[in-house]
């Protein structure tokens, strides 16, 4: 048998991703016409008869129109098709296939609930861009506006071209080109501004669900806390309702509002049925999507966390060259790796928070989990089992373990690591009492003692065996 190597893998990527790339255009292509020009022609008919509205700004009428940035808009639809050959394996075309698909099914769902019309006439246009607009203006009407399906798949389409170029000038053409695109949406008069965050938000949305790492967050997760959830979309509603009630204000600052409930809804989710997963966390950092959508959550959980830990920043030592703290800073983690040789880890519990940039000769270790919820028996046993190998590797190394404040979910684990030491038998109440001798704050609920007392019973039975 002879052996396929990277360069005969990388020989075939092209024709197998054309392939299957060829198929989903043959479907994605009828779809979009005929749902695009479906919803279209239905706010034509809801216009005709009771009328449509528009979502635009005073300040929007200083847009300025420029005919040649329809070159940039119409060169979507090629970048659409090549977009395809930019995946190198069969699970990649699929990814792309069904973030295009979504966004296509969200937009339109949109337009059909809440159409809306572009509302300045936009002035004649000769030569070349205007043979463009009126080749437009053969299937596209003035509607179909928010989220602008548009930016919704540049977001999907830009991060296919930009994944696959890793580095060099034509990375920063990529870049370049995306945001020209982005911008002629409204240099060519064809969306109002609120069309391009919320195609934004969607164009992520889509990234979201279908991440390049992981599992997808429609995937239910074993560790879930409904009652939470619940908590988070109460105050995802709150944001939602301030935004509509304030929303034009100010020139519509009141909008901002949308980005907070979006990201609490989506954490809700989290809570209700994705899990840590949903937060889309590895290596320490979330992927591109999960930056922005939860980027208020994110916000907001990093400032509780230094205000809570204020008064205790540094992390408690408890024995074995093993400390337990909140997540720290990079600086804050360099200073103490170096206090203790330079040869140092950082064990990371959080799903919410990103890592800090460690030191070239740290090690990281990454267990996303949910705030606020016992850290399953399972998932005990697997932290114990990477330190006792993290602690093989670095005998004279220093540990850090961490989650947001350096009381729970990490406490966890440091308690669950004092059961299994060798030689040295813990009863959980032992471990958590020695825990909270060296960090007093320490707190471990009921549920909690119960995943700790599950993870002894099955080193017990480990023992026994």
């Amino acid at each position: 048998m002879t052996a396929i190597t990277a360069e005969d893998e990388n020989t075939h990527w092209l024709p197998a991703a054309f392939g299957r790339g060829l198929l989903w255009l043959i479907f994605l292509g009828p779809f979009f016409f005929l749902t695009y020009g479906f919803a279209n022609q239905h706010a034509a008919q809801v216009a005709a008869s009771s009328g449509v509205g528009s979502l635009v700004f005073a300040w929007e009428r200083g847009i300025p129109f420029w005919p040649w940035t329809i070159i940039p808009y119409w060169s979507i639809d090629l970048l659409y098709g090549l977009a395809f050959l930019c995946c190198r394996d069969k699970q990649a075309t699929n990814r792309l296939g069904l973030r295009l698909l979504s966004a296509q099914i969200i937009c339109i769902a949109c337009f059909l609930l809440w159409p809306l019309h572009f509302s300045f006439v936009r002035p004649p246009v000769e030569g070349v861009s205007g043979a463009l607009f009126a080749a437009l203006a053969n299937f596209d009407l003035p509607y179909n506006q928010a989220p602008s399906l548009h930016i919704a798949l540049l977001v999907i389409i830009w991060r296919q071209f930009a994944a696959f170029v890793a580095a060099g000038p034509v990375r920063w053409l990529i870049h370049a080109w995306a945001l020209l695109i982005g911008l002629s949406v409204l240099t060519t008069w064809q969306h109002h501004f609120i069309d391009l965050p919320t195609g934004f938000a969607v164009g992520l949305f889509c990234l979201w669900l279908w991440p390049e790492q992981g599992k997808s967050p429609l995937r239910k997760a074993k560790v879930r806390r409904p009652a939470l959830a619940l908590r988070y979309f109460l105050g995802a509603a709150l944001f939602c309702a301030a935004a509509l009630s304030s929303g034009t204000a100010l020139g519509g600052i009141g909008l901002l509002l949308c980005w907070p409930a979006l990201a609490l809804a989506l954490v809700a989710f989290n809570y209700a049925w994705a899990g840590a997963a949903g937060f889309q966390k590895h290596e320490g950092w979330h992927a591109l999507a999960a930056r922005w959508l939860f980027a208020p959550y994110t916000l907001a959980a990093w400032i509780n966390s230094r205000l809570w830990t204020r008064r205790a920043p540094a992390p408690s030592s408890i024995g074995d060259g093993v400390w337990l703290g909140r997540l720290p800073t990079a600086n804050e983690f360099a200073a103490w790796a170096k206090q203790r040789g330079g040869q140092a880890a950082l064990f990371d519990l959080t799903a919410e928070l990103p890592a800090p940039r460690l030191p070239a000769a740290a090690s990281y270790i990454g267990l996303p989990c949910l705030d606020l919820t016992p850290v399953s028996a399972a998932s005990l046993s697997d932290a114990v089992r990477r330190l006792a190998a993290l602690q093989r590797a670095q005998p004279d190394g220093a540990i850090w373990i961490a989650c947001a404040l350096g009381v729970s979910r990490s406490a966890s684990v440091a308690a669950a690591w004092l059961c299994a030491v060798p030689d040295q038998t813990r009863s959980v109440q032992e471990a958590v009492q020695q825990l909270q001798s060296a960090r007093p704050h320490v707190v471990l609920g009921a549920a909690s003692i119960a995943c700790l007392e599950a993870f002894r019973q099955g080193l017990r039975h480990a023992h026994a065996r």
